[in-house]
């Protein structure tokens, strides 16, 4: 039986090349590159930093894509990756393909942080895929109008009606309003947040061997 996931992530690995050559310059259009030079610009991490987390993506997924063996880590785990920081969310059946997926993942450079939310259940299928697309893009329509909250600075997924969130709040009281219209959903049964302030530490900690390589 094909996985119903596939189709995100192939879609995901097509979105993260396009948006990654747009916004290097490569393959822009004069209103297509400038909106997402735009949008990169208005984030805490800036241009230089939304590129360099497309391209971590771009080679996590092509060490996935790779693995021949068992595509089942390709079309069912997704990255989210905020300033180096890579979260890992999704749901395999076996707990050995959620260790490869970390293990590959850590094999691509400028990484400083991985965030291992794999699940490994059994639950799932086409019906609760659809309950948390939907989920996810109505969350990232909320954040989008919501006051106090630059939504920019945040990535969003939900899996199996568990919300995920990673990125860079200003302060704890716009966390807090993101957690409060995330939990205010119907259909959540928990948030998890791994978003962390402007100047938590890990936001400029050294990717690992990055001195080494530097010396």
């Amino acid at each position: 039986m094909q996985n119903p996931t596939r189709p995100r992530r192939l879609v995901l690995a097509a979105g993260l090349l396009a948006g990654a050559l747009a916004l290097q310059g490569c393959v822009e259009t004069a209103i297509g590159g400038a909106a997402a030079v735009g949008g990169a610009a208005m984030q805490d991490r800036g241009v230089k930093g939304a590129v360099t987390d497309n391209a971590i993506a771009l080679e996590i997924n092509n060490y996935w894509f790779q693995e021949r063996k068992d595509s089942t880590i390709f079309s069912s785990i997704s990255t989210q990756i905020y300033e180096g920081r890579v979260l890992l969310t999704g749901a395999v059946t076996d707990p050995d393909t959620r260790a490869e997926a970390v293990r590959l993942a850590w094999k691509a450079s400028g990484i400083r942080e991985i965030i291992n939310e794999i699940e490994v259940t059994s639950e799932g299928g086409i019906k609760a895929y659809a309950k948390d697309v939907w989920a996810a893009n109505e969350l990232r329509s909320r954040l989008l109008f919501a006051r106090g909250i630059n939504s920019v600075n945040y990535s969003v997924e939900v899996v199996n009606g568990t919300v995920y969130i990673l990125g860079v709040y200003a302060d704890q009281a716009e966390h807090d309003r993101v957690l409060g219209v995330a939990r205010n959903m119907s259909n959540i049964k928990r948030v998890v947040s791994h978003a962390i302030g402007r100047d938590d530490p890990r936001r400029f900690r050294s990717p690992p061997g990055a001195q080494a390589a530097a010396g």
